[in-house]
């Protein structure tokens, strides 16, 4: 009897070698014996646990961590208006007919603006963290 054998790395051709008569079909079992490291390791068997798998790990000090652009955008025009967002950005989207929905197509578009809206909103949270704990308390 004779069987194929496994294709190598490098691309070599099959060829047909003899099958001795007492071996196994089993393929794991021929891999393991003829060196063949496709085998899957207890460490693959890790990776693809359901549990670990695609679950985002919390991100306590990640302050834009769950808010959306379109938050950003609406917060940052609420505490500065789009006449001063557009003078601290200068880009056109808030300067010339602005709105929330061109701002977001250009932002989702553009990563160097994305990046300076980010920014900004991360100065403007700082700010109120700032200015929040200078004022005293009434009681």
């Amino acid at each position: 009897m004779y069987r194929r054998a496994r294709q190598s790395r490098e691309g070599a051709a099959w060829r047909s070698i003899p099958r001795l008569q007492g071996q196994r079909e089993n393929p794991s079992a021929n891999s393991r014996r003829c060196g063949d490291t496709t085998a899957i390791s207890p460490r693959a068997k890790l990776s693809t646990d359901p549990s670990s798998s695609q679950t985002p790990a919390a991100q306590p000090r990640n302050p834009l961590h769950g808010v959306t652009l379109e938050g950003i955008v609406t917060a940052l025009v609420a505490r500065y208006g789009w006449a001063e967002l557009g003078r601290r950005i200068p880009v056109r989207c808030f300067t010339s007919d602005p709105s929330v929905a061109s701002s977001l197509k250009f932002l989702r578009k553009t990563p160097w603006a994305r990046e300076k809206v980010e920014g900004l909103y991360l100065f403007m949270l700082r700010d109120l963290k700032r200015s929040g704990a200078n004022q005293p308390r009434s009681t």
